[in-house]
């Protein structure tokens, strides 16, 4: 059940993107966290095969810079929002008006920049995110740019050092990263006010990487609030994630 289709596509400023496709069914839209990739995040540990078995269609793209997708390394590749643009046009390529959307991290705030932007899935996830990690992204993004720049210098003690590691496991491409990270901007005032479908907030229980994810359940208007075992990097290996997607969403 592990096994998946790899399809591309051609953005409108034309980079060719992947994504990943198991199951028949109602689509379901996985979107990975940052370094990581449909693969890991959805596939490795079963999440989108026990969605498959519920009878779902789970698509999983790979995002700009990252996976099998596109990497170009010019400024102008990364205006901002592109993710989410990205997402949007992504729909609009498989025909999609009826879905559910979910992501993780990185993926949970690119669900949040397309359905700001009008998309409105039948429901959403959003995985190991907080409030702080939405509105106080500035911080996050500083992390990043730094552990990039400490790439080949860092040490075990180096608050750094596991996502460094992360990065050299993906084989990510920091001249994609760069500019990537520095075409984000914090989410604009009153975004909750678009997330009126019902929402899982899903997080792992020591996971505060991205601040409190209670409180972004408690912010916003119709979200349900599940933990799941372990750190922001252990949650998404833990099975515990794949039946809660199924609960919701199955």
């Amino acid at each position: 059940m592990n096994d998946s289709a790899v399809h591309y596509w051609a953005t409108s400023d034309g980079i060719d993107l992947a994504f990943r496709e198991m199951g028949q069914g109602e689509p379901v839209i996985l979107l990975h966290g940052l370094f990581s990739d449909g693969l890991v995040n959805w596939i490795k540990f079963g999440h989108a095969a026990k969605l498959a078995a519920a009878g779902r269609r789970v698509i999983m793209p790979d995002l700009r810079a990252h996976g099998l997708s596109g990497k170009p390394h010019e400024p102008n590749s990364y205006p901002p929002g592109i993710l989410g643009r990205d997402l949007m046009e992504l729909l609009a390529h498989l025909d999609l008006v009826e879905y559910d959307l979910g992501g993780f991290s990185l993926g949970a705030r690119t669900v949040v920049q397309g359905v700001d932007n009008g998309l409105r899935p039948r429901r959403a996830v959003l995985g190991g995110m907080g409030l702080q990690g939405l509105v106080g992204w500035s911080g996050r993004r500083s992390f990043f740019l730094d552990a990039i720049a400490a790439f080949g210098t860092a040490k075990r003690d180096d608050p750094h050092w596991l996502a460094i590691q992360f990065m050299k496991t993906m084989k990510v491409d920091p001249l994609a990263l760069v500019p990537l990270l520095e075409s984000f901007e914090p989410v604009p005032a009153g975004w909750q006010a678009s997330f009126t479908m019902p929402t899982l907030v899903l997080c792992g229980n020591e996971d505060r990487d991205n601040g409190n994810a209670g409180d972004l359940a408690a912010f916003l208007p119709n979200a349900t609030y599940i933990e799941v075992p372990g750190t922001h990097m252990s949650s998404v290996t833990e099975p515990a994630m794949g039946d809660a997607l199924v609960s919701f969403l199955g």
